[in-house]
């Protein structure tokens, strides 16, 4: 995804919570010719990931794609007669939380850069819109990121800030985006680019 956005003329913050990790990652991407900096931040906290952002502006200047699409944990996935209220937490954090702060967070800079310019892009497994009895945790917390970023796109589409979501359900004809990353950074920047709709699913069916 980074190398993809950065070979159109994007420059990239990476964000996760391992500050080596990062460096190395831009390490690679410099090679490549694509200026990257790395931030540190857990998305399970609002505050964490609002500051994240709040330093990438800062530094690099104003978002105007955000690309949420962190991996969930395994332990996300109970069947769903073994999850209890407290195995909900985590899911909800990740799915719901996280992507509400970094919104809030990043609207005002793509209010700033002028209409029809800014992108905010979701990916999702497919429990999103067809839940699985063994992987509640996700099926529920998706389901709910899903239904926000309806919402999202419904309001911020109104003020030209497109909100799409790649839902990733299988194989497609063209490559297996959850085994290519190549395959998914393209269809991401396909959202960016056309903007011309909110969901676009690959899916087994």
């Amino acid at each position: 995804m980074a190398r993809r956005f950065g070979a159109e003329g994007f420059t990239v913050g990476l964000i996760s919570r391992d500050q080596g990790r990062l460096d190395a990652l831009a390490g690679e991407l410099a090679s490549d010719g694509v200026e990257a900096r790395g931030f540190t931040a857990d998305v399970r906290d609002p505050s964490s990931i609002a500051k994240a952002l709040e330093q990438v502006a800062e530094t690099l200047g104003p978002i105007e794609v955000l690309q949420y699409s962190p991996l969930p944990q395994k332990d996300f996935m109970r069947p769903v007669l073994e999850t209890t209220p407290a195995d909900l937490v985590g899911p909800v954090e990740f799915s719901i939380y996280g992507p509400v702060a970094a919104v809030h967070q990043v609207v005002p800079g793509m209010r700033f850069l002028g209409k029809n310019r800014g992108t905010i892009l979701f990916v999702n497994g497919g429990s999103a819109v067809k839940p699985g009895r063994n992987v509640t945790g996700t099926s529920v917390a998706f389901a709910g990121q899903a239904a926000y970023a309806q919402l999202l796109n419904e309001v911020l589409g109104e003020e030209g800030i497109q909100v799409s979501q790649l839902i990733i359900g299988g194989r497609i004809i063209a490559g297996d985006p959850e085994k290519d990353p190549d395959v998914l950074a393209g269809h991401l920047w396909d959202l960016h680019s056309k903007r011309d709709r909110f969901r676009h699913q690959v899916s087994a069916d």
